[in-house]
């Protein structure tokens, strides 16, 4: 997991239309980068249409949301059309972004465990820097937290 303050890493990785999309892109913009599991799935489908219910408020913020999973081009094309998403979702098969973040962890379910991401977001400033980190989010309640603190209330 990376800290407050730190650079967060760049990268480019593709999404859903198969274009290519480097973190760097946004630098002047806040950027909500959330890393979550699998799309389609209940939990990241819930978080997925909270930040889409929110979109426009994070916008007039101007605050751009971008989601990321190790998912395919082709499944996020899925996802974002069956729910009406309006914001980037990234394809990390090679989990470049997913590693450098810190998101892929161990894992326990019923007593298995394995490795995965780790739902976990990240609030990154206008220079590029690290400005909030919340690991082990929650689907329900993620979006409306970020926008309570962006708009200084949490």
């Amino acid at each position: 997991m990376l800290e407050i303050g730190t650079k967060a890493p760049d990268f480019t990785l593709s999404d859903k239309d198969g274009n290519q999309v480097s973190l760097s892109q946004f630098l002047g913009k806040k950027v909500i980068l959330y890393f979550y599991p699998k799309d389609s799935t209940p939990g990241c489908t819930r978080q997925a249409c909270a930040f889409a219910a929110l979109y426009g408020q994070f916008e007039a913020l101007g605050a751009v949301v971008i989601g990321v999973s190790k998912d395919s081009a082709a499944s996020h094309q899925r996802f974002a059309q069956k729910n009406d998403l309006p914001f980037l979702l990234l394809s990390d098969p090679e989990l470049q972004a997913i590693q450098a973040y810190g998101v892929w962890q161990e894992k326990k379910l019923y007593g298995k465990v394995s490795m995965g991401v780790v739902r976990t977001t990240y609030v990154i400033d206008e220079q590029g820097m690290i400005e909030k980190v919340m690991p082990k989010v929650k689907p329900d309640t993620n979006a409306g937290e970020l926008l309570a603190y962006l708009r200084g209330e949490g």
